[in-house]
């Protein structure tokens, strides 16, 4: 299995709760990656390394969007499919699809994406907040919106994709 590892910028990133708002942020660093024809964005220092896709062991009786488990160099990392955690529809598995591998609540996850594009810098004059009608909707995960000339993209919050229960489970099935 490749990996690419992705180092943390020396300088302290903002804590996702600062960037909705403009004002308290300079910049930041975040991996863009797509999924669905949408382009999406983590802080730098939330993933840990991005890798081609493998072999991923089912668990049974788990959520949909729980694809199972890898074994990362001894480390038993449970993997979520991003698309159907966000309710979009089950994608092809192509040359393209990477998992990213994050650090939730101290624990790695890894999260299918289909494609990983770049890492980006942004300022804070970039980011506007999460859209009031997508924002109240149990969509906690949505940090803002990065504009980007032309483009935009959808920060996320990885800590908040998943409830602390959803992880606390995923990684007991690891250990059983």
């Amino acid at each position: 299995m490749s990996t690419t590892q992705v180092k943390s910028p020396s300088a302290p990133t903002p804590a996702p709760a600062q960037a909705g708002s403009a004002a308290g942020v300079r910049s930041m660093q975040l991996v863009s990656f797509r999924l669905a024809g949408e382009e999406y964005g983590i802080e730098i220092i939330k993933v840990r390394e991005i890798i081609l896709m493998g072999e991923i062991t089912a668990i049974p009786e788990t959520p949909d969007y729980v694809k199972g488990l890898i074994n990362l160099r001894g480390t038993v990392v449970p993997i979520i499919d991003l698309r159907l955690r966000f309710g979009l529809p089950l994608g092809e598995i192509t040359d393209e699809s990477r998992i990213v591998v994050v650090n939730v609540a101290g624990k790695a996850l890894g999260i299918v994406v289909d494609a990983v594009d770049e890492v980006l810098r942004i300022t804070g004059e970039q980011i506007a907040p999460p859209p009031p009608t997508v924002a109240g909707m149990g969509r906690e995960y949505l940090i803002g919106l990065a504009k980007l000339g032309e483009r935009l993209l959808i920060m996320l919050d990885v800590d908040k994709i998943l409830t602390r229960e959803d992880v606390a489970a995923m990684h007991a099935a690891a250990r059983s």
